[in-house]
């Protein structure tokens, strides 16, 4: 952990917020009327650890934001998710996240294994089953009240065998089948990554397990409807060097950046189970998947890339506040496996070359042939945070972008008009952060035209967050 600047000097997107705020927001311009539901945000509310800070923007304490439409009306409320991290940061205990401490990833193990796993779950919220659940790539989730945004405990996976000792928290929700998809990877001296499916945080059917030598950091994978796919970037780590003394520091240090070993595919069979095939392409590191499809017996997936693994490094507190951008943005690529369950020869091609980041597409295209995508706009290589929300089109390569403010945004969110008949039929909602007024704003954008609809300023400044999801069943 690092010295903590004083509030003053902490710049906004990367500065700490203590407040909870429960109000409706004032609206200028238009919300659709249609527009009924909740979209929950999360991501790190303070990077202050009593009198120090975090060492890493992905290891700021979770705080979840709820923003919930009903006729044309905004309501705001945001809450830090009361998890043990956060209690220990509050006593100035916190022992190390990500990138922050210096315990080894042994002792990461040891926490996993017999006492309690890490729970600063401030990557997204997801809905399985019933439940909400905040989650990170730890195995222990926190499960939270949709509408006070209260911590109602912990849930973590206690059935039989297989189990890891991380978790993809990017979660792939297959809408025709109900049911959720990730994977754990499990450390030892045989490695493997376990696929599963479930339908409720504490049941799962395991498709796959994978062994694996030098288990690598995966922060998202593909879905299709009959194929789980997991892009291994060569940024991995030997499991051998935890039973040795010494390589102290932070978790992601443990992991070293191999471009000769190239980047593997592994395509796991929905239906029967197990892995039919394992494919090479050249290396790249990447955070995020966009979606996947299957076309006449292929597979195809956008994957949004950077060149390696040095991303990781940018993205120190130090470096950000800083304004030390000056790093490879990321670029959008279509992967195509042709012939999966055969010769599993992998295809790619740049589908754009502009600075992206955090990038989405419509919940009504999730597993199926996508057109648009909708993204985070930097400028290449990225200088300063992202100053545009941009649409691309994969078939055509247009791109229309919302950048008429000069303000900072998040990822965007499509939510679909209900029976619309176009796939960009709806609205983008994105939170952009002023500095000028010193507060955030959500937008609504049109998501045919990306231009503005409406905006609803904040109470205060929310820091740069991570995920959202949209719930149009929460119309509370």
């Amino acid at each position: 952990m690092s010295d903590s600047p004083a509030a003053t000097d902490e710049p906004l997107g990367f500065h700490s917020i203590d407040d909870e705020r429960d109000e409706r927001l004032a609206v200028t311009g238009a919300v659709p009327s249609w527009l009924s539901g909740t979209l929950f945000r999360n991501g790190p509310g303070t990077f202050r650890v009593g009198e120090d800070s975090v060492d890493h923007w992905f290891d700021g304490l979770a705080m979840v934001q709820r923003y919930s439409f009903a006729d044309g009306a905004v309501h705001y409320r945001n809450r830090f998710l009361r998890t043990d991290a956060y209690a220990a940061a509050q006593d100035g205990e916190f022992d190390g996240g990500f990138a922050t401490g210096t315990s080894t990833l042994r002792d990461r193990l040891y926490d996993t294994l017999f006492a309690e796993p890490y729970d600063n779950t401030n990557i997204i919220v997801e809905r399985v089953g019933e439940e909400y659940l905040a989650l990170t790539e730890s195995p222990r989730w926190v499960g939270l009240d949709p509408e006070t945004l209260a911590t109602t405990g912990h849930v973590q996976y206690d059935g039989p065998a297989p189990a890891g000792d991380l978790t993809c928290a990017h979660f792939q929700y297959d809408p025709a089948r109900d049911t959720h998809v990730t994977f754990d990877v499990e450390f030892g001296r045989q490695s493997h990554y376990h696929v599963y499916e479930m339908r409720s945080p504490r049941r799962r059917q395991v498709l796959a397990s994978i062994p694996v030598d030098r288990p690598a950091y995966m922060h998202s994978f593909a879905l299709t409807p009959n194929y789980v796919v997991l892009t291994e970037f060569p940024f991995d780590v030997n499991p051998l060097a935890f039973f040795k003394p010494g390589r102290q520091g932070p978790f992601v240090e443990n992991f070293d950046w191999r471009p000769a070993a190239g980047t593997r595919v592994h395509i796991v069979d929905r239906t029967g189970g197990g892995v039919v095939a394992t494919a090479r392409s050249p290396a790249t590191f990447g955070f995020h998947h966009v979606n996947a499809f299957e076309d006449d017996g292929d597979i195809v997936f956008d994957l949004e890339t950077v060149p390696d693994a040095a991303a990781i490094e940018t993205l120190s507190l130090a470096a950000l506040r800083a304004g030390d951008l000056d790093a490879f943005g990321g670029r959008l690529h279509r992967y195509r496996i042709v012939d999966p369950e055969g010769t599993a020869r992998v295809e790619r091609r740049l589908l754009y070359g502009g600075g992206t980041a955090l990038p989405t597409v419509s919940p009504d295209v999730w597993l199926d042939r996508h057109r648009y995508v909708y993204s985070q706009g930097t400028d290449q290589p990225v200088t300063e945070w992202p100053t545009a929300v941009r649409k691309i089109d994969t078939e055509t390569g247009d791109v229309v972008e919302y950048d008429d403010t000069g303000d900072h945004f998040s990822e965007p969110i499509f939510v679909p008009r209900p029976d619309g008949d176009r796939e960009d039929d709806g609205v983008v909602l994105t939170v952009a952060l002023d500095t000028g007024a010193d507060r955030s704003v959500l937008v609504v954008l049109d998501g045919e035209t990306m231009t503005e609809r409406a905006r609803a300023p904040l109470p205060h400044a929310v820091p740069f967050d991570f995920h959202g999801r949209y719930f149009p069943e929460l119309t509370v």
